[in-house]
Formats: structure tokens, sequence, C-alpha cells
């Protein structure tokens, strides 16, 4: 069992920089892999990036590459969205997510996830 909180969301001005913090309870966390999702009014949730169980591998949706970095921190049980160049278009609840199995070598936005956090807002204005 994996317990998420997300934090560090706000108001930004585009252009500007966040980041998001997701702490993990659970002996399990450093085995799992990670996922951050965001959701914006009216719209489905849709995959932003993530991070296999050692922080090898990462994988980002292309309307976020090359602005935002994933990143963990085993031994602090949190994992970190390093969002830079933001722009109104990214403003949602962002949400992160633990895998269904452990050790799971890519993390893709197929891959099954099993516990979900609470999201925080993030809100970028023009």
């Amino acid at each position: 069992q994996v317990q998420l909180v997300e934090s560090g969301g706000g108001l930004v001005q585009a252009g500007g920089s966040l980041r998001l913090s997701c702490a993990a309870s659970g002996r399990t966390f450093s085995s799992v892999g990670m996922g951050w999702f965001r959701q914006a009014p009216g719209k489905e949730r849709e995959f932003v990036a993530s991070i296999n169980w050692s922080g090898g591998n990462t994988y980002y949706a292309d309307s976020v590459q090359g602005r935002f970095t994933v990143s963990r921190d085993n031994a602090k049980n949190t994992v970190y969205l390093q969002m830079n160049s933001l722009k109104p278009e990214d403003t949602a609840v962002y949400y992160c997510a633990a895998t269904r199995l452990p050790y799971t070598a890519v993390v893709v936005p197929t891959t099954p996830f099993a516990y979900w956090g609470q999201g925080t807002q993030v809100t970028v204005s023009a």
C-alpha cells in the first residue's frame, strides 16, 4: 500500500516555474514507478511524465518534453516534477500516482497505476 500527498502547486505567470512534490508513505515506495498526470477543467486526465523505480528511466508527454523534469529521492520517499517555461495551457490539477507492480523497468502512460494522490492545483496566468 502506498499513500501519496502532492504539494507545491500555486499561481504563476506564464514563463515561470514551479516544483511539485509528491510524498509517499509505505516501505514499498522505492520499488514502484511513479507518474504525474493532470486534469484541466472540462478535459480528461492526461499523462505528463513518469519515472521508474530506480530513477534511471523517465518518459514525458510531447507537450511538456524539454520543459518539465521528473525526478525522485527514494531516501526521502518523494518524487518531484520541476516545471519550467510554464504556459497557460499547463493549468490543471496535477496528480501523482504509483504503479501497481514493483520494479517496472519502463513506466509509460499505459502502465497500470494503482495509487493516486489527491492532487494539487497549478494555475498559469497569461
